[in-house]
């Protein structure tokens, strides 16, 4: 498993705003009103990913990987980066969504009061999901291992 592509995440992006802004475009009127707090779930989940970032590193830092107490298992260490690569996918494709339903609303702002209301709950989606991608891919990141050469050119 190689480390998560921007360029990845940039495509699943854009694929998500073209098909979000699509859907919307189509179904407006029939989508109900969004929340302030609709896509504020990703931040406690980015939160997390942080600070297991912070401890993953710790212990890769000071050599805690292993299979003793107080070390971090190496099959831990795999799980965590598999959640990093996926949380990263995620938060990438909800930007995209919120991307998408924000480029169709923020034009309509000056003739649907709807799409006035709509768009500080959009706004939040989309931050929560860029801080999801960020805190994924440094959790990513931090579960590399010291000697392992670093790959500038996946990026």
């Amino acid at each position: 498993m190689g480390p998560t592509r921007v360029r990845d995440l940039l495509l699943l992006a854009a694929v998500a705003v073209a098909g979000s802004w699509i859907l919307v475009r189509v179904f407006y009127g029939s989508i109900p009103p969004i929340p302030v707090y609709a896509g504020a779930s990703l931040y406690p989940v980015a939160a997390i990913e942080v600070v297991l970032a912070f401890m993953v590193r710790s212990r890769i830092r000071s050599h805690q990987v292993g299979d003793g107490p107080r070390q971090l298992h190496p099959i831990t260490a795999a799980r965590v980066a598999a959640l990093a690569k996926a949380s990263a996918l995620v938060g990438a494709a909800t930007a995209g969504v919120w991307g998408g339903f924000l480029l169709y609303v923020f034009p309509q702002r000056s003739y649907l009061r709807a799409a006035v209301s709509d768009s500080p709950g959009a706004w939040v989606g989309l931050v929560a999901a860029l801080a999801l991608v960020g805190a994924a891919l440094w959790l990513e990141h931090c579960c590399r291992t010291p000697d392992e050469p670093s790959d500038g050119a996946a990026l």
